[in-house]
């Protein structure tokens, strides 16, 4: 059996988009919120870079757990001004925003000089490569 289903957006009116605000409420979430990655390979380390914008440094916690990075931040709905205002609040949508990313290091990491920085809305996470000691060459003599 087929549905076949309008994807055609029917054009409404602000009042009736309104109306349907306060009769129904919204539905449209805010709160979820996803840092996205890039990562990037150096001579020297690998860097993470987090987009997660309007967030303070406070707000990050970083730790490693058995060999894994763990990444989270929340981020406390704004408070609201003190003063008295005019008008009463019909709606009001600030919400707590978080995320958690974690992400497994191996032996080419050297877990213990991480680093992290964030500035400009991104949280750059510096993982640094061990040093590689290249295998001793040696003749071994045929007796």
């Amino acid at each position: 059996m087929y549905y076949k289903r309008n994807y055609a957006v029917s054009p409404r009116t602000i009042g009736g988009f309104i109306e349907d605000v306060f009769q129904n409420g919204w539905n449209h979430e805010v709160s979820n919120f996803s840092a996205p990655v890039n990562i990037q390979e150096t001579d020297k380390s690998y860097e993470l870079h987090l987009v997660a914008p309007g967030m303070k440094k406070e707000d990050f916690k970083l730790n490693i757990e058995n060999n894994t990075l763990h990444i989270s931040a929340e981020q406390k709905a704004k408070e609201e001004n003190k003063e008295p205002q005019e008008g009463k609040w019909i709606r009001s949508e600030y919400r707590t925003r978080s995320f958690k990313r974690s992400f497994t290091l191996d032996e080419k990491i050297d877990a213990g000089n991480i680093a992290a920085k964030y500035a400009d809305g991104v949280l750059v996470v510096s993982l640094p490569k061990k040093e590689v000691s290249e295998p001793a060459t040696h003749e071994i003599a045929v007796n």
